[in-house]
Formats: C-alpha cells, structure tokens, sequence
C-alpha cells in the first residue's frame, strides 16, 4: 500500500467521524412573509434550503431570491419567527423516500405523518421533489381506456392511462364531489391525492367519505388554507414525487390535485416576495413556469414503467374560464372537463356543460358507429341549448325542423340519464345505460332513430 493509499483510507475515515464544517450567515432583515440573510450569497442557489435558528430549534426556508451580499429566504412556517442576527445555515435538499406501506397514510407537504399512526417507514429510494418528466419520446403511448363510473364522463369525455384532464369550476359547483367520484375509479394500483388549501374540515370529510373503499391504497398530501404559501406550494409536488415512486414501480397511479388555482395563488405569493413583477391579474412570470413544468410530469411513463393519470382541479376565480391561470392550464392537459354554475342551479348533478367539456385522447375501444353516436347526440345537444330561448318565447312549431324536434324529444331525457350523485353505483357501461333511458323513444315512430 503506497503513502498515497494510505493518505486517501485515513481522510475517508475522517470525513465520516469528524463534523462537517458548514458556512454560517445571519439574519439581516424581517418582513411579514420573508427575511433577508447576509453572508450566504457565495454558497447557495436558487430552490436550495436554509435553516435559521429560532431558539430552541430550527425553521426552514427557501431561497427565492439571491444578491450580491444577502438571499431572501421564504419559511415554511406560516410566519417568520426568526430575530436579528440569528443563524442561518445551508440545509439540505427537500426529498422523500416513499415505499408501499405510505399507502392508507397521510402526510404535510414535508412528508411528515399528520394522522397519528406513527412514523412513516423509509423507502430504498430517494426522490427529488423536482424531477425531471420523462422524456417526449420514450413515453409510452395512451391506448388503455380507463373507466370512471361517471355516466357523463364516461361517454362524453373518455379517459385513458396516463391522460392529464382538468375539472374546471367556480366555488359551490360541485367541484369537490365530482373529484370524490372520480377517485373511486377501479382501475388503479395507487391513488395519490393533494389537497392544496382546503378547509380543514372538508379533509376528513374527503379521505373518509370518498376514499371509503379505496382508502388502504391512497397516500394523502395535505396543507390547508391556513398554512403558509410556500407548504400549499410544495404540497403539489410532494404528490407528485410520491406518484413518480409507484409509476417507476409499473404501477397505474391516479394522481388528484385540488386545486391547481391554489398552487398558482401559493406561486404567486412566492415570486412577489422574491421581487418579480405583476403581469397577468398579479400573476408574476414564473406562475405561468411552474405551471407547466408540474402538470408535465403527470402521464405516461417510459416503455417498462406504469403512468400517472392526472386529474386536476381547477378553481376559476370569478366564473371566468378566461383566467390566465384556467387558460394556461387548459392549454397544457389532455382535456377539461367544465362544471356550469347554471346547471348546478337546475338541480342537475354533475353539473357538466357538455357541449363545453373536451377529451383530447378519444377512446381507443369505441366502435366507429359509438363515435358516431356521441358526435350526434353532442349535436342534437347543441341543437336545443342554441335554441333554448326561441322555445321559452313560443317560437317553436313542431314538425319545421326535423333535428329540433329530435332534440327536444331526446335531450331531456339524455340529461336524466347522465345525472349521477356520490350514492349513485358506479357506471359500468354507459352506451347501455343511456339505450335504456331513451329505449322508450326508440319505439315512436314519429322519432327518427338514434342509433344511426
């Protein structure tokens, strides 16, 4: 053995029995939602963690924003405890190692339990909270169609594996229900839900209500409206770290995100306090960033992996679909899905706007002549909601327009048939069950034939 070899055995053993030495700097300035740290410009990057001391432990933040002598950090607490002149220390990096038994468990968005049943076991694998989507073109194609049990969807906007399909909707539109039914679908290994600023008592509400049956294998993210916009933040993306873990394994993995509007509002608190201007309704550049760069990391995996098939709520501010946000996120999935306030209001549950609603990836195992029927009954439909108001002011005579007439017998009854509630059963073929609804029609001569 040279002097060399034994120079190189003698620092290894060091390095393990001797502390690390790590760069201190302290804090300089506090505001409401961050604080400043000197000393630290040298050695940090953007996204990387530092810890503060607050006392008798340690509060952890991000680094937002970095110049030439201090960095701006934002906790992850809901407030910034910290004083002038405390320490500050570069942390390591946020990851998680998930293994099968977080399945029936729920965690924050630092992965740490939140539902009393102790510890969370140590997976073998390490994941980064900030990967990298596989790559376009080693991902597998979508060809397994995926059966929701929702009547509407089912039939008007299929799903497959690994497709990424939003639910738009206002507030009190029956956004959260229609999450609640999607996450009973039975074709999936694992489920993997966010729920990013929720009322609190709307979470067990969820995880014992609607996960009742599918609750040992779903993995829950929680961080509540009343933590700080940096955990609402990584809420999502803690999620997702947690589905890329199961799809590697060759798993279906059904990823739920209510709401992505609340990731967004939680980014933009972030990127005004590292100082990015307000271009889009308040909305900083770097939203419209990380929008895409989470939503993109939902979806097929590689040729010997399993998929993630996300869903995504989103919140429109206002009713207005035309938010930068709704917009963005519309551009990016696979398909939307639109819950109409005025149809709600009728009593008619789901309140899905047909005509409104879009799956980009059509189902793989239709027929030509089912393609053609919901391309008609798509028609008809619009046929009577154009003329909606002619008819409530008397202008409608039967027998001028044959397709109107069609329309009025049959929408009606179209719009019974896809009513569902969460204590409806599942929908096991949605062709069948909407013939049953209209077989009545069918025998009328005077109607003109639905099945083409």
């Amino acid at each position: 053995m040279t002097a060399l070899d034994r120079m190189e055995r003698g620092l290894a053993a060091a390095a393990k029995t001797m502390p690390l030495t790590s760069v201190c700097g302290a804090v300089t300035e506090i505001a409401m939602s961050h604080y400043r740290v000197a000393g630290l410009s040298r050695f940090l990057r953007l996204g990387e963690c530092v810890r503060v001391d607050v006392g008798d432990r340690f509060q952890l933040g991000e680094v937002v924003r970095i110049d030439d002598q201090t960095v701006t950090l934002k906790p992850f607490d809901a407030r910034c405890d910290a004083a002038i002149g405390a320490r500050a220390y570069r942390a390591e990096a946020l990851s998680l190692a998930p293994c099968p038994a977080w399945k029936g468990r729920a965690i924050d968005a630092l992965g740490q339990p939140i539902d009393g049943a102790g510890p969370l076991p140590v997976g073998d694998r390490v994941m980064p909270l900030d990967s990298e989507p596989p790559p376009a073109l080693r991902r597998t194609r979508l060809r397994k169609p995926i059966k929701s049990g929702i009547r509407v969807v089912d039939f008007f906007t299929p799903l497959c594996a690994g497709q990424r399909i939003g639910v738009f909707a206002g507030s009190g539109v029956g956004k959260s229900t229609m999450l609640a039914m999607l996450a009973r679908a039975p074709d999936f290994d694992t489920v993997v839900i966010a729920l990013v600023g929720e009322r609190g008592r709307e979470v067990r509400e969820f995880l014992d209500d609607a996960l009742a049956g599918n609750r040992q294998t779903a993995i829950a993210v929680v961080s509540t409206g009343d933590e700080s916009p940096m955990m609402r933040r990584l809420a999502p993306r803690t999620a997702m770290a947690v589905a890329e873990y199961f799809r590697d394994r060759g798993e279906q993995v059904l990823l739920i995100v209510d709401s992505v509007t609340r990731f967004a509002h939680a980014a933009r608190d972030v990127a005004l306090a590292a100082g990015e201007p307000a271009v889009a309704r308040g909305y900083a550049p770097s939203v419209f960033s990380d929008l895409p760069r989470l939503l993109e990391r939902a979806g097929p995996g590689l040729e010997d992996s399993g998929s993630i098939t996300g869903i995504f709520s989103v919140l429109v501010d206002g009713d207005d679909h035309n938010d930068p946000v709704a917009d963005s996120i519309r551009g990016t999935l696979d398909g939307h899905i639109v819950l109409d306030r005025a149809i709600a209001d009728q009593g008619r549950f789901p309140a899905v706007d047909i005509l409104a609603s879009v799956s980009r990836i059509p189902n793989p195992t239709w027929s030509p002549e089912q393609r053609k029927l919901v391309t008609r009954l798509r028609a008809l439909i619009a046929r009577y909601e154009e003329t909606r108001d002619l008819r409530l002011m008397g202008g409608f005579t039967p027998g001028a327009d044959p397709l109107l007439d069609q329309a009025v017998k049959s929408v009606p009854r179209i719009y019974e048939a896809m009513s569902q509630t969460l204590a409806s059963p599942p929908c096991e073929d949605p062709f069948i069950e909407l013939a049953a609804a209209l077989r009545g029609e069918a025998k009328d001569e005077s109607a003109e034939p639905l099945d083409g």
